[in-house]
């Protein structure tokens, strides 16, 4: 595992127990769990991490982004440099000068915003067109804001926005003194920017996981560090208590609950960070308990609420035990996650040498190009991409650019299996099925999960060699 040394006292059994459940049921999921760390009193309980992937490695946290963004706006609210009570229309004024504001936006608070009670049904950007901050005050809302939960990214990220406005400077930069700095988070978090190149206040944000748990303490101590007060008890404690109802939430049992500002508020207690592919950050200010998890659970349909349910029932909930009876030690501190990887069997594979040109020209990759036996080898495309692979153990290499961790083995006669985690800005897998069948055709799946992946990596194909 890179990144510093984990300084920790040894895993309670009930915790390594645990851990040893979230991931193998993940797996099962095909869902790779990249880091683990529990802590209580401040002091860590259990540090997990997989091949590559450490406690100080940056990768996109997503929707955690939220939480951060609203500290942000707290601290402007307890600056005086507006009230949770503005209208958002005030801040953009620029934005309703030609095209008039309909009623409920003009209606919609700051306070709606961070509350996820505003006008629109749902986010009103494209991901992948401009426009995003524009998209907010020109989508037709679709109700009087204060009277549904519906969660909206484009709000965060129209709040960041308003941040880097009433600031003049990039919405991490704000933070840095006030918060970051002093708590030691370190100094390469960012926010990707969005099309308009505001910080993404809503997915954006790259850090650590140990980011994450300084954070996390910093919130279960009421903002308050070592003696100075850093966030403004008011925001905070307005933030982790119920600002609306989500009980119209399809995730599951977490996300009925209850929702503050940019947090949800779990039923057993405590408040949550999350994100998209598994990105989980929870905190219990009565006990001091944080339990930080980074993941991608983009192969598995609703993964990440798949992995949440594990963490709070296999993870959390123990460790909120052990802290109410004080008792946390015995057993070594697990240090090491296995990625999944596909089942293999020796006996199962086929060499494949050689170019191979495609049957089926409306899909996937001219050629390939083959060099694959029984212990791995590579694959290569017409397309530009090149995946270094083994059957034994979890490969560290790069794929299109982005650092990966490659994984593959012969699951059945003739066919291939291959499973690449990408790590770069974005965090994506992709799954690769090779099949030889009896008339020499070489059959191709390919499946791509990711939010900004590019829609060529999912297809179905055929191939054949090539001539000459």
């Amino acid at each position: 595992m890179t990144g510093a040394a984990i300084t920790a006292r040894p895993a309670h059994p009930v915790l390594a127990d645990g851990l040893a459940t979230v991931v193998a049921r993940a797996h099962e999921l095909d869902v790779a769990v990249h880091t683990v760390d529990v802590r209580a009193g401040g002091e860590r309980l259990l540090a997990a991490g997989a091949t590559t992937r450490g406690h100080d490695v940056p990768q996109r946290m997503y929707s955690v982004s939220k939480t951060i963004t609203g500290l942000a706006v707290g601290l402007l609210a307890a600056e005086g440099a507006l009230s949770l009570d503005d209208p958002v229309v005030r801040h953009f004024p620029d934005l309703v000068a030609d095209v008039p504001a309909h009623p409920w936006l003009e209606a919609t608070t700051l306070h709606h915003m961070l509350a996820m009670v505003g006008p629109h049904r749902s986010t009103t950007y494209k991901v992948r067109e401009g426009g995003w901050l524009e998209s907010y005050f020109r989508v037709p809302p679709t109700h009087p804001p204060g009277t549904l939960f519906t969660y909206d990214t484009s709000a965060s990220y129209t709040l960041a926005a308003l941040v880097e406005r009433t600031t003049g400077g990039a919405l991490a930069d704000y933070l840095r003194p006030r918060v970051l700095d002093p708590i030691g988070v370190s100094p390469g978090l960012r926010f990707l920017p969005g099309p308009d190149g505001f910080s993404h206040g809503g997915s954006g944000l790259i850090c650590t996981p140990d980011d994450l748990a300084r954070l996390a303490r910093l919130l279960n101590d009421g903002g308050v560090h070592d003696g100075a007060r850093l966030l403004p008890a008011d925001y905070l404690g307005a933030a982790t208590s119920p600002q609306s109802d989500p009980a119209t939430q399809t995730w599951g049992g977490p996300f009925r609950s209850a929702y503050g500002y940019q947090l949800w508020l779990p039923p057993a207690g405590g408040w949550l960070m999350f994100g998209l592919g598994g990105q989980i950050v929870y905190g219990d200010p009565e006990l001091q308990v944080t339990v930080v998890v980074t993941a991608d659970s983009q192969a598995a349909a609703s993964g990440d609420q798949k992995l949440l349910d594990l963490v709070l029932d296999h993870l959390v909930e123990p460790a909120r035990a052990l802290a109410r009876d004080a008792r946390a030690n015995a057993a070594p501190t697990v240090t090491d996650l296995a990625w999944p990887a596909p089942r293999h069997d020796a006996a199962h594979a086929r060499p494949l040498t050689g170019t191979w040109a495609t049957r089926t020209p409306d899909s996937g990759p001219d050629r390939l190009t083959l060099d694959v036996d029984a212990a791995g080898g590579t694959i290569a495309s017409s397309d530009g991409w090149s995946i270094a692979l083994a059957t034994a153990g979890a490969r560290a290499t790069s794929v299109h650019g982005e650092p990966a961790i490659v994984t593959a083995g012969w699951s059945g006669p003739g066919t291939l299996d291959v499973r690449v985690g990408a790590h770069g800005d974005e965090l994506a897998t992709i799954r690769l099925r090779l099949a030889l069948a009896d008339d020499g055709t070489l059959a191709v799946q390919s499946q791509g999960f990711g939010e900004t992946l590019e829609p060529r990596w999912t297809f179905h194909a055929a191939f054949a060699p090539a001539a000459g």
